[in-house]
Order: structure tokens, then C-alpha cells, then sequence
């Protein structure tokens, strides 16, 4: 089982529910896996580009995002380093 999370909202994606969530180009999200083995496919409108690539503290309260008991997640180094939403760097 994963729940996706954009903006706020948050969404069960399973093999068994066979359910997408399409996120807008710009849009912050985040994901945690609540199962041993997930795969995410990502289908983007562009190709990455890191000097383009922001994000904020995954459990920034001001968002107020519900991760389903989640306290001490395994973060990558880059996911652990990011700034709370009032920090964060924004688009021009």
C-alpha cells in the first residue's frame, strides 16, 4: 500500500485499486510507502532538469499532511536536507 500526497490531499495507490493521481507541473509531492516493496512510475511532460528541482521538509506541520504513523521514515540524503515551507526557494 502507498499513499501519494499532493497539496494536502492524499490518495491510497495499490496494485489491487489500480488507481493514478496526476499532479500538475510544478506542484509539490511526496510519497511514502507503507508496504516492504513499492514501485512508482512517474510520467512527466518534460525531461529533469536539477537546476530546476525544489522541495520542503516532508513533515513540515504547516501543511498539515497525515502520514499514516509515519515518524523515523527512510529519507534519502537530499530528501533529509530540504527547508521547511516557509524557507523554501519558489519559482519566478
Amino acid at each position: 500500500m502507498t499513499i501519494l500526497v499532493s497539496g494536502g490531499a492524499g490518495v491510497e495507490l495499490s496494485a489491487e485499486n489500480k488507481r493514478q493521481f496526476r499532479i500538475p507541473e510544478g506542484f509539490a509531492h511526496g510519497f511514502v510507502t507503507l508496504s516492504e516493496h513499492a514501485e512508482i512510475l512517474y510520467k512527466t511532460t518534460n525531461y529533469y532538469a536539477p537546476e530546476s528541482d525544489r522541495g520542503i521538509k516532508w513533515h513540515d506541520l504547516t501543511i498539515g499532511i497525515d502520514w499514516q504513523g509515519v515518524v523515523d521514515p527512510i529519507l534519502s540524503a537530499k530528501d533529509a536536507a530540504q527547508p521547511l515551507l516557509s524557507d523554501a526557494e519558489l519559482f519566478d
